[in-house]
């Protein structure tokens, strides 16, 4: 499976992977996932959000039974250059567990579902876990479908040429309701297992995280006969910005980044009209996050930006009492680990859905990168921890 999609959206220059949600990689990506889920008898069912589910068993006979689903699986999209691992390594994992569960003859007193998130990390639209965030009533229709890229197109316009169905976005009941629990199974985003010396850890929970939009004014001009008296340079008060996030987040021990940025007209001999910057900012401290971005969205306004939040994720803690079975099954010597990433198991979480996540251990730390990395061998032990610990909850 991992030799499969290896090549897919790969950038031969840079190493990186550019799946962005709704294109080409996507669309061959999701049809790999669908051809693994024929190939395993799993019946496949696409939401209102495109996310996708195959499912061992009937997850409705369940709900009505009270014993709803338990769900594993990741996201199969990247950030612009991203690494193999990061959503795909959960993916591959969900449907290995399926592979030994049936190998070692299990029979599911409780559906199995494996699900490929659509549109995890943003890097299209600018907001991460949409597909999430869309059947959960986190993120609204309307909105959703006015989202657009960098080149001005539509989330509706890219959905409805991928073959989707934009005017069914929104939330979405029946799926949810036959999640009873979600297992997410992730590269781990740091290094902390290198310390520690295990292969796999039990997530504890998300750090609160959001992204904000800042747009500066500026007046386009000719940069070799404009006086510098006479420019409005957008530029400028971006730059004083980008300054700003940075000591911001220094003050108040936080993380806090503006890593895209638009520039228009984009001219090298052109004074720019307009900048636009996105704001990422997360901490272990809630109120310490929010007044850094406090204090670099008034920056910005002195600058005479607007500064608009795009998504927030409060401090989210998975349910304690799936991480004390999770630890159960594996063994107390597993560590438990806190992460400053966001992920689609933390969207479930807020909505009320028990989750719970399993880190595999990074080797290089690194992470949003081709540098992005696992030894084979704990991706085995992921795959076997994943395995047990769904075996468990289904039986």
């Amino acid at each position: 499976m991992w030799s499969a999609i290896e090549p897919i959206g790969r950038d031969a220059g840079t190493g990186g992977y550019r799946r962005f949600a709704w294109t080409r990689a996507d669309h061959d990506l999701r049809e790999w996932f669908a051809g693994e889920c024929a190939s395993r008898g799993l019946d496949l069912t696409v939401d209102r959000a495109g996310n996708q589910w195959g499912w061992w068993g009937d997850p409705d006979a369940a709900v009505r039974a009270g014993r709803p689903g338990v769900v594993i699986g990741s996201h199969l999209d990247s950030v612009p250059d991203g690494g193999a691992f990061d959503g795909p390594l959960g993916v591959v994992s969900a449907l290995a567990s399926v592979d030994a569960l049936r190998a070692n003859g299990f029979a599911p007193s409780r559906p199995i579902g494996v699900v490929n998130f659509a549109d995890e990390e943003g890097a299209r639209f600018g907001i991460a876990c949409a597909g999430s965030r869309i059947i959960t009533g986190q993120l609204a229709g309307d909105r959703a479908r006015g989202l657009t890229d960098g080149d001005g197109v539509s989330l509706a316009e890219a959905l409805s040429r991928a073959g989707g169905s934009p005017d069914e976005l929104g939330v979405d009941t029946e799926t949810l309701r036959r999640i009873g629990c979600f297992v997410e199974l992730h590269v781990e985003q740091g290094r902390a297992m290198v310390d520690t010396g295990d292969p796999v850890a039990i997530g504890t929970g998300l750090w609160p995280h959001g992204r904000w939009r800042i747009d500066f004014p500026g007046e386009a001009n000719h940069a070799g006969t404009t006086r510098l008296a006479d420019r409005q340079d957008a530029m400028i008060g971006y730059a004083h910005t980008v300054l700003a996030t940075r000591a911001a987040a220094e003050g108040h021990g936080c993380l806090a980044t503006i890593g895209k940025v638009q520039v228009r007209p984009g001219g090298v001999n052109a004074i720019a009209s307009g900048v636009t910057g996105w704001l990422d900012a997360r901490g272990a401290d809630e109120a310490a996050v929010l007044d850094a971005v406090s204090e670099i969205a008034a920056i910005a306004a002195g600058h005479g930006a607007t500064v608009r939040r795009e998504s927030w994720t409060p401090p989210t803690s998975f349910d304690a009492g799936l991480a004390d079975r999770l630890l159960a099954v594996l063994g107390p010597q597993v560590p438990r680990l806190g992460t400053g990433a966001g992920h689609d198991a933390g969207i479930l979480a807020v909505h009320g859905i028990p989750t719970a996540m399993l880190f595999v251990r990074n080797p290089t730390g690194v992470s949003h990168s081709p540098a992005e990395f696992a030894e084979r061998d704990d991706c085995l032990a992921g795959v076997a921890a994943l395995t047990a610990v769904t075996g468990d909850l289904a039986s």
